[in-house]
């Protein structure tokens, strides 16, 4: 895993593209500008994790190319509870919930994220509040999407009575 610069990400990725993804959607490009500088970029190979089971849940990651999956480990076995794409997150429940991670996210390919601090979540609140709101609704829009998938899946896979 290394860091990358926001530079490096803008001349792969254009504004109008990082716009597309669900965490950025809406924002202001002051804001998507402050967000890229001040996190921090990683470069993930396929393979490596961005964080373990019991790591301390200070952070959350948005996908900006590639992709992870989001491993939980239950009773002895491993279980890919969901995958992460483009603009989207993992890592914020644990963060918001003051817990540590329950799982491991993995890259699945060569994959690159953008680290934001529960500091650095504060300080888009301090400088960026319209947007700090917009960023909160999509985190909560995403949130209740995979609840949505997850319900889907216990039912699915539910012992009926």
């Amino acid at each position: 895993m290394k860091t990358i610069t926001a530079e490096a990400i803008h001349n792969r990725l254009p504004q109008e593209t990082i716009r597309q993804g669900s965490l950025f959607g809406a924002l202001s490009d002051d804001c998507i500008n402050f967000v890229l500088e001040e996190g921090r970029i990683l470069e993930l190979a396929e393979g490596e994790k961005v964080f373990d089971s019991g790591d301390k849940g200070d952070a959350f990651f948005v996908v900006l190319e590639g992709s992870l999956s989001f491993v939980k480990l239950h009773h002895g076995q491993l279980y890919n509870t969901r995958d992460i794409s483009f603009g989207e997150e993992v890592g914020f429940v644990a963060m918001i919930a003051l817990h540590d991670h329950a799982g491991y996210a993995i890259a699945n390919c060569d994959t690159r994220v953008l680290e934001i601090t529960s500091d650095l979540f504060a300080r888009i609140h301090e400088n960026y509040p319209f947007d700090f709101g917009v960023i909160t609704l999509n985190l909560a829009r995403d949130m209740a999407r995979n609840i949505r998938k997850l319900s889907n899946a216990l039912v699915k896979n539910a012992i009926k009575y």
